[in-house]
């Protein structure tokens, strides 16, 4: 094997960092526009998409995550130390996907759109969701996740590993109780309309 053969899909440039956690969740997304269509987050119990953003749901309510992103040009292997892992493909028309927070700035990670615009396949690890679920408030950080990321053609969003308790509890709501999109009928709840107003203050509405 030549040495240049044994790296040719080492990750691209990777980061880590800590990302602020909000309403269970933080986002990867492309702010040219769309990333991903809907997907319910009952199908995996860990990555879905809503109104074009990608969502990886945290077990925190609200808090800091560590996370990794680690760029690739080929499909690598998962990581089997991790308790769950779920694959979502998506698009990237800027050739810009990142890691943000629901309401902030993105984090300090690399672009996991390593190849420029195109189709990718992201694969999202999670550990530690069980310990601290739906706490706002920890002394340090608990939650691990590493997002790997290659060019890739559009295929079905896929569960690879299922271990945690909370992906479970969250696979096991009915669809229209784990997403909450601009729909008369999800504004029923509080907590419907809080997410309604922040999905309205994110793109500049505020009537």
């Amino acid at each position: 094997m030549r040495p240049d053969e044994a790296t040719v899909n080492e990750p691209a440039r990777t980061g880590a960092a800590l990302v602020h956690a909000e309403y269970h969740l933080f986002q990867i997304t492309d702010p040219q526009g769309p990333a991903a269509d809907d997907l319910d987050a009952s199908h995996t119990g860990l990555v879905s998409a809503d109104g074009g953003a990608i969502e990886v749901t945290t077990g925190i309510h609200t808090g800091d995550v560590h996370v990794t992103v680690e760029p690739h040009s080929q499909r690598p292997d998962p990581d089997p130390g991790w308790e769950e892992i779920a694959e979502i493909s998506c698009n990237s028309p800027s050739g810009e996907l990142l890691v943000t927070s629901f309401m902030d700035d993105p984090a300090d990670l690399p672009s996991l759109a390593s190849q420029g615009p195109g189709s990718y396949r992201l694969r999202v690890h999670a550990r530690g969701r069980d310990s601290a679920v739906d706490q706002t408030t920890v002394d340090e950080a608990v939650e691990s996740y590493l997002i790997q990321s290659w060019p890739a053609a559009h295929q079905d969003a896929l569960l690879l590993k299922a271990t945690d308790a909370y992906g479970a509890q969250v696979r096991a709501q009915p669809a229209d109780d784990t997403i909450v999109i601009d729909h008369e009928d999800s504004l029923d709840t509080p907590s419907g309309r809080e997410r309604d107003i922040l999905h309205r203050a994110e793109r500049g509405d505020y009537s």
